[in-house]
């Protein structure tokens, strides 16, 4: 699989001044820690918004926005530049099709990745999505299935459609921290490993609102109902994930193909062979030795 042509990040110069002046100070602090390139596999199912948020993130239209996208598209990875930094985001199929995980999907998009390294996994969900359901597990699942547990250590969780109002009686803080705990309780079960439990909570949710009517403050920067400037916010934890301590996951042929089942039993072999011989070979040869001392 080729890679993505690298171009200059044009759209850059679309965000508000205050914008990018944030950005650039978190470029720069990348560079500091000798980290020139970033590649985030942005994932999720049907319709969530993990188009329009690279759309965002880049302040142009660098990918196709179709919720009812097929799910047979390949992924796609833009890549751009600005002052020396490589920003590589991989925009991916749905994974759920008639109600079930698409296998078929899962292995385009494992073989799309190989010999990449994934620095950050995007999981992209939407917040006026009031309840988690068995489709959120199975995902969470196969995600974990196909790139290992490992992997919800580099992970950040998006939750789009922001500026959606809260039902009745709850505040926009209380809606937020309901929906982002429902989706951590979802990530422990698609894990299925009580060590895992801590990593699930740790994992950082940003809010993303990619409408063009999105609010704006006095600098002109997209805000959320709270007040914060989500693109700078949303590149802050970029790096605070990136730099989190834990190895970004380098896609090989061992994890895409899976255990050999034919090499599960290999390392047992050397203990079967001595049961055998102390415990089936020994005996005989002492039966033997037996037989012949008493003729």
């Amino acid at each position: 699989m080729t890679s993505a042509i690298t171009r200059d990040w044009v759209g850059f110069n679309t965000f508000a001044a205050a914008t990018q002046t944030q950005l650039l100070q978190l470029l720069k602090r990348l560079k500091d820690e000798n980290v020139n390139k970033l590649t985030i596999l942005v994932i999720g199912k049907c319709g969530v918004g993990k188009s329009s948020t690279i759309n965002s993130i880049l302040g142009e239209k660098a990918v196709t926005v179709n919720a009812f996208q097929s799910e047979g598209l390949s992924p796609v990875m833009v890549s751009r530049s600005r002052t020396g930094f490589i920003l590589n985001l991989i925009d991916t199929p749905g994974l759920i099709e008639e109600g079930y995980i698409n296998n078929q999907a899962m292995e385009i998009i494992k073989n799309f990745l190989l010999n990449k390294t994934i620095d950050i996994l995007l999981y992209v969900d939407r917040i006026d999505t009031y309840r988690v359901d068995n489709l959120d597990k199975m995902v969470i699942g196969a995600i974990t299935d196909g790139f290992g547990k490992e992997i919800w250590k580099k992970a950040l969780i998006v939750l789009t459609h922001s500026q959606s109002s809260p039902p009745d009686g709850l505040s926009y803080d209380e809606f937020f921290s309901i929906r982002s705990q429902a989706l951590v309780k979802v990530v422990q079960d698609g894990t299925r490993s009580k060590k895992y439990d801590t990593v699930a909570s740790t994992i950082p949710f940003v809010l993303v609102e990619n409408s063009g009517k999105c609010n704006k403050n006095v600098d002109d920067e997209k805000v959320l109902p709270n007040g914060i400037a989500w693109i700078p916010n949303l590149v802050k934890t970029f790096i605070e994930v990136a730099m989190n301590g834990c190895k970004s996951i380098s896609v090989d042929k061992k994890l895409i193909e899976g255990p050999n089942p034919n090499d599960r039993g290999k390392r047992y072999i050397p203990l079967i062979l001595a049961f055998q011989y102390f415990f089936v070979i020994k005996p005989i040869q002492r039966s033997i030795k037996r037989d012949i001392a008493r003729h």
